[in-house]
């Protein structure tokens, strides 16, 4: 792995804590997961060993180890291994980000379908139905603004 000089390095894991405190906030992922991710998404090369993340993200190999599990599963991270090696390789899946939207896109469209129940439970009339229809307005808005962009648009 090509060595950064101290500072670059520093640089480096200021940013990849700035994912891992982004993951944390809007996903309810563990810090070590988004260190995780931020690290394969700026490491050169691009393949890593569990060793080379660990050491580079100050993590025990056992904690990446149970992470590394549950990025693989959820298609972030994949496993790769190299001809005449027996080390493993990990790398961030080229297509991650997109399908980390477009599993939120279909949980908007499972919400959609919540909210009509709970319309129908509470008569669609009266204040409870007015939060939930509210609820509703609002994911469908941010799925549009998805699918078309802020102007309306695709």
């Amino acid at each position: 792995m090509p060595q950064e000089s101290g500072a670059d390095h520093e640089q480096l894991l200021r940013w990849v804590e700035r994912v891992a405190a982004f993951c944390v906030e809007e996903w309810g992922l563990a810090p070590i997961t988004g260190r995780i991710l931020g690290w394969l998404m700026i490491c050169d090369p691009a393949d890593q060993s569990a060793g080379d993340i660990a050491d580079a993200i100050g993590a025990s190999r056992a904690s990446l180890t149970s992470n590394m599990r549950l990025l693989m599963a959820i298609g972030l991270v994949r496993r790769q291994s190299r001809p005449g090696e027996r080390t493993t390789y990990y790398r961030i899946e080229d297509d991650a980000w997109q399908k980390v939207v477009r599993r939120k896109l279909a949980a908007l469209g499972v919400f959609d379908e919540i909210a009509e129940e709970g319309l129908k439970l509470t008569g669609g009339e009266g204040p409870r139905s007015r939060r939930i229809h509210e609820a509703q307005e609002s994911m469908a808005w941010l799925a549009r603004v998805a699918t078309e962009g802020p102007g309306g648009r695709s």
